[in-house]
C-alpha cells in the first residue's frame, strides 16, 4: 500500500429540502386548511478518526465527498427526511486545514474524534407552519437552505513517542529493524527510506511507538533531496533520537547539518529533547571512535552514546535513555508512568 500523508479533498453538505403547499382536501371537510410539511435538514460533512487506518491513500482517487440532500416536505403535515451525513474516515494523527494549508481547522489525535466541518442547510417550512389566526390559508413556502461547500486539505502527522533522525545512511532503518518487528527497507545507498515507517519497541516489559523518516541533508527545507515533508510525523514525539554515523568523515558537522535543518523547519523540533548517538561503531577502529566521539560531542555538548545496531552494542542503553525522556514528558503531562499509549498498530 502507497503512503499518502497528504490530500486535497472537496467537500458539499447536503441542502435542506423544499416546504410543501398543500390543503387538506376530504369529503365533508369544509375549510380543511394548510397541511404542507416543512421540507429535511441537509446532511453533514464530518471528519472522524477510525482505527486502522495510517494513510490517506483512500483520498487520491476521492476527492469529492458530498452529503445528502434533505426531502421536500409533503402534504398531510408529512416532514422530509433529513439527508444522511458524509462522514471522511481518516486515521489517527490527521490534521484538517483550510485550502490556505494554514488554517487549521480540526486536529484528531485520538480514535473516535469527531469533528463537523460543513453544516447541511435547514429545510424549508411548509405553508402549515404559516398558519395563523389573520392568515388561515397561506400560500407559499420556503425553500430549502443550500448547504455549504469547501476544499480543505488533510495532512497526517504519524503519533509516535520517539522519532529517529539524522543523515542518509546513518543506520536508522537498521536500528529500527534492530529493535522492533518492522521490516523497513536496508540497502547501503541515500535515501533507501522513502516514506515514514513506524515500530513498536519493547525494553524493560515496557512498550512504546518509534518513528524513523527519510533522512536529511544540507538545504533540506529549501526542498533539496527529499526535502524536510516528512518532518511533520515526528513533530508529536516527545523525544528525538539523533543518529550520526560513524563511518562519515566529521561526526561533528553531520550533527550540525541535521540540527540546521531542524531549526529551519521549527515548528519547535529543535527543542526537543535529543538523545545523540554515534552509530556503526562496530564498523571503526578503536583511534577512529576516539576521534569521532569527541568530534560529536563538541558539536551536540554532550556526550554521545555508542551504539551498533548491527551488533546490538548499545541498543539498549539508547533504548532505555529513550524510554526515560518519554516518561519525565509523560509525567510533566499528568499522564500515567509506565502504561505504553497504543493508539497506533502495525
Amino acid at each position: 500500500m502507497k503512503f499518502l500523508d497528504e490530500a486535497k479533498v472537496y467537500i458539499q453538505s447536503g441542502a435542506g429540502g423544499n416546504g410543501c403547499i398543500s390543503f387538506r382536501r376530504e369529503k365533508f371537510i369544509e375549510h380543511g386548511g394548510p397541511n404542507g410539511g416543512d421540507g429535511g435538514r441537509g446532511g453533514d460533512v464530518l471528519v472522524e478518526a477510525v482505527d486502522g487506518l495510517n494513510t490517506l491513500i483512500d483520498y487520491r482517487f476521492l476527492q469529492h465527498h458530498r452529503a445528502k440532500r434533505g426531502g421536500n416536505g409533503m402534504g398531510k403535515d408529512r416532514h422530509g427526511a433529513n439527508g444522511a451525513d458524509a462522514i471522511l474516515k481518516v486515521p489517527a494523527g490527521t490534521q484538517v486545514y483550510e485550502e490556505d494549508g494554514e488554517t487549521l481547522l480540526a486536529d484528531l489525535t485520538e480514535v473516535g474524534q469527531q469533528v463537523t466541518l460543513a453544516h447541511g442547510g435547514n429545510g424549508g417550512f411548509g405553508n402549515a407552519h404559516f398558519k395563523s389566526s389573520t392568515n388561515r390559508a397561506p400560500r407559499h413556502a420556503n425553500p430549502g437552505q443550500p448547504g455549504e461547500e469547501r476544499t480543505i486539505r488533510l495532512r497526517l502527522k504519524l503519533i509516535a513517542e520517539a522519532g529517529i533522525v539524522g543523515l542518509p545512511n546513518a543506520g536508522k532503518s537498521t536500528f529500527l529493524a534492530a529493535v522492533s518487528a518492522a521490516k523497513p527497507k536496508i540497502a547501503d545507498y541515500p535515501f533507501t527510506t522513502l516514506h515514514p515507517q513506524l515500530g513498536v519497541v519493547g525494553v524493560d516489559n515496557r512498550e512504546f511507538v518509534l518513528a524513523d523518516i527519510p533522512g536529511l541533508i544540507e538545504g533540506a527545507h529549501e526542498g533539496v533531496g527529499i526535502g524536510d515533508r516528512f518532518l511533520g510525523h515526528v513533530e508529536r514525539c516527545r523525544v528525538l533520537l539523533h543518529l550520526v554515523d560513524g563511518t562519515s568523515e566529521h561526526a561533528g558537522k553531520a550533527y550540525k547539518i541535521v540540527r540546521g535543518e531542524l531549526e529551519a523547519y521549527g515548528n519547535g523540533l529543535s527543542e526537543k529533547a535529543e538523545i545523540v548517538a554515534l552509530s556503526k561503531i562496530d564498523a571503526l577502529d578503536a583511534d577512529t571512535l576516539k576521534q569521532q566521539k569527541d568530534r560529536l560531542k563538541r558539536a551536540a555538548k554532550r556526550t554521545p552514546l555508542l551504539l551498533s545496531s548491527a551488533t546490538r552494542d548499545g541498543v539498549p542503553e539508547a533504548l532505555r535513555a529513550l524510554l526515560g525522556v518519554i516518561d519525565e514528558a509523560r509525567d510533566d503531562a499528568g499522564e500515567p508512568v509506565g502504561e505504553a499509549d497504543m493508539t497506533w498498530r502495525p
